[in-house]
């Protein structure tokens, strides 16, 4: 299994990038780096000058990989939904149980992420946080039907379907599974973004499984597990 790991890599639709970043050092950089900065100064600030200011390297070496910073966006949040549906598939593997399995699920959803080291030049916990607070930004735009249409969220939706299909093996007769899960990761995102900023918004303390106890109550009594 440790062989197995230390091959596997996160895909990406071809389309959110002009040349692979994950296929040169540069290209790395240019990952490793936006997700620093965006995390320093927001999505709003974040240019592709400061960018190249950060990587030591003109602009023109960052639009030979992305076309926009709207695209790198895209891209960060897409590797984050497909790295966290990684994590799914694997803690889920070995449970038998369709219960026990969508309780993991809700878990995986909603709770801290913790680094992985099988993806040394991603930090997932910094990435986490982009997800949370700007990952609204890719498809809260004008230009979402077309880049859906493009097949540019595929692995968010890929990643609901999936814990939409536990929920239909649970209780095949529930009507609102994707309405269900896209609920319950986006109401994470939100009320961990609550704890930090807006406290008073939420109940959720030091706690780190609060938001997790949560949402596994919501969703099994709305399923009528």
């Amino acid at each position: 299994m440790e062989k197995l790991l230390q091959h596997i890599k996160i895909n990406v639709n071809e389309k959110l990038y002009l040349k692979d970043p994950d296929s040169s050092e540069l290209g790395r950089s240019i990952i490793a780096n936006s997700i620093t900065l965006i995390d320093e100064i927001g999505f709003e600030a974040f240019t592709f000058k400061k960018l190249g200011q950060r990587i030591d390297s003109p602009e023109s070496s960052i639009y030979r990989y992305f076309e926009s910073k709207h695209k790198i966006l895209l891209y960060l949040t897409t590797w984050y939904w497909s790295w966290l549906e990684y994590k799914l598939v694997f803690s889920i593997a070995n449970i038998n149980s369709n219960e026990e399995k969508l309780e993991k699920a809700i878990e995986v959803l909603t709770e801290p992420v913790k680094e992985d080291s099988d993806f040394l030049y991603i930090d997932e916990i910094t990435l986490s946080r982009i997800a949370v607070q700007e990952s609204i930004k890719t498809y809260y735009t004008k230009e979402v039907d077309a880049e859906q249409r493009e097949g540019l969220f595929v692995v968010y939706e890929s990643l609901v379907q999936r814990v939409s299909d536990i929920v239909l093996a649970i209780n095949p007769k529930f009507e609102y599974p994707h309405m269900l899960i896209s609920t319950v990761i986006e109401g994470a995102r939100h009320q961990q973004y609550f704890s930090e900023h807006l406290p008073s918004l939420t109940d959720k303390k030091k706690n780190v499984k609060d938001v997790s106890q949560f949402f596994k109550r919501i969703v099994f009594s709305t399923i009528g597990a």
